[in-house]
């Protein structure tokens, strides 16, 4: 993943931390920063953010934590409407200081929608929605949808072959050994820089792949094949154990 710049940055082209966007298929937002807390959600098909620390998903069930000052890019997966509130920086009800993915019930996704649309912003429709939406914010449960990136170049090698190739079945040894990197070493590496064993880290990758895919009408057979689970029910139960609903109600939602 390449590395984003910490320099001054420009807003993006909206200039605006508070708006509704439709974004195409592949599409997204360059690198940038906001002075305020920002919830995203996609309204139609799934969005990423991406920053130094790694990468964050949220299809139409989730929704994205951006806080104030994050330097971050989004990237649209299959035709996208992409819905963001601003909220003040002194306002933080999650008190969390990096991006998180939140469970998004029908009247928060409603609540967003509603004041993504700048026209409301100070205005006293747009307060009275915006003490609604904080109130339900409080009470979303953060989702495990990140995949963080590490520092060292070995593990950071080991990551780049699985994302070329998610289907990838070799084990953590016979990868570093394309690397030049011991299993011991990488175990290591895994639980020091990512937090996580290297399963956890490969089922994050997979499940990331598998909701770009499911946004671009793939066939849940075809992602189960190419996100490289060995069979569509083996796919499907751990897709249900990680949001809930099967592959198929999710595009459905979606």
């Amino acid at each position: 993943m390449m590395p984003i710049s910490r320099q001054p940055l420009a807003e993006p082209p909206t200039g605006l931390s508070t708006i509704t966007r439709h974004l195409p298929a592949g599409g997204g937002v360059t690198a940038h920063r906001h002075d305020v807390h920002q919830i995203v959600h996609a309204g139609r098909g799934v969005l990423s953010v991406i920053t130094d620390a790694g990468s964050w998903v949220a299809p139409a069930t989730r929704a994205l934590w951006i806080p104030a000052g994050t330097v971050h890019r989004h990237r649209a997966h299959g035709q996208t409407v992409l819905h963001a509130v601003g909220i003040p920086a002194d306002n933080n009800p999650l008190g969390l200081d990096r991006p998180a993915v939140l469970a998004v019930g029908p009247l928060l996704r409603e609540l967003i929608i509603a004041y993504s649309r700048p026209e409301l912003v100070d205005t006293d429709e747009g307060s009275r929605i915006l003490a609604v939406l904080l109130d339900q914010l409080r009470h979303s449960p953060q989702q495990a949808l990140h995949l963080p990136v590490g520092r060292d170049s070995r593990l950071v090698a080991v990551c780049e072959l699985l994302r070329a190739d998610p289907a990838d079945q070799r084990t953590l040894a016979a990868l570093g050994a394309d690397v030049g990197a011991g299993e011991r070493t990488l175990t290591r590496l895994f639980a020091a820089e990512m937090g996580m064993t290297f399963p956890q880290w490969r089922t994050q990758l997979r499940l990331h792949h598998a909701l770009r895919l499911l946004a671009e009408d793939v066939a849940v057979t075809t992602v189960a094949h190419r996100c490289g689970w060995s069979s569509a029910s083996a796919f499907i139960d751990v897709f249900r154990r990680a949001f809930g609903h099967t592959p198929g109600a999710h595009r459905a939602a979606g």
